[in-house]
């Protein structure tokens, strides 16, 4: 089954219990993942409360809800994958500490020219990654970082051609 984003919205919406998140949760959804992000309410340590001290009670209270939300974010998930045919993730926001659980890594082929293999190898061998796989991660986080813009961009065109294909005729029952 092939989901619209507003009808994954309007079923976590429904199943996910109340007072989890401040809000509704972000959900975003590609070929193989759901992912639901939702933002927990911050923590109050005091005016003389560090950085460091911010940031580590909020990956506790992101750890909290986590270990206390297991078994039902469990079935949940196995309902929306069921239902919707792709796996389950999720995440929580507090403050300005994000964490993913149990995220999918998917492994994607590609051919690459010896100009390219350079690029990676020396990422490799420098030590800024591990593996030619780790490089090639850490370059496709570095475009979406420095070019977030722009595949922004690209996404919303995109969409528009979706809208576009699916205001015109069917083919499928030719």
């Amino acid at each position: 089954m092939h989901a619209s984003e507003e009808e994954l919205k309007g079923w976590f919406a429904g199943r996910i219990p109340q007072g989890w998140f401040t809000g509704p949760p972000d959900i975003a959804i590609d070929r193989e993942e759901i992912l639901i992000i939702g933002t927990l309410p911050d923590v109050e340590l005091g005016k003389d409360a560090g950085s460091d001290a911010l940031r580590a009670a909020r990956a506790g209270r992101i750890k909290q809800h986590r270990e206390d939300t297991r078994e039902a974010r469990m079935a949940i998930a196995r309902e929306a994958e069921h239902r919707f045919r792709h796996k389950v993730a999720w995440g929580a926001t507090c403050g300005d500490v994000t964490e993913l659980f149990t995220t999918l890594s998917i492994p994607v082929m590609t051919r690459l020219r010896m100009r390219e293999r350079e690029v990676l190898d020396t990422l490799v061998e420098s030590g800024v990654a591990r593996s030619r796989s780790h490089a090639l991660a850490w370059c496709v986080r570095l475009v979406a970082e420095n070019q977030g813009e722009w595949i922004s961009k690209l996404r919303e065109a995109l969409s528009s051609v979706q809208q576009v294909r699916s205001e015109g005729p069917g083919f499928g029952s030719v």
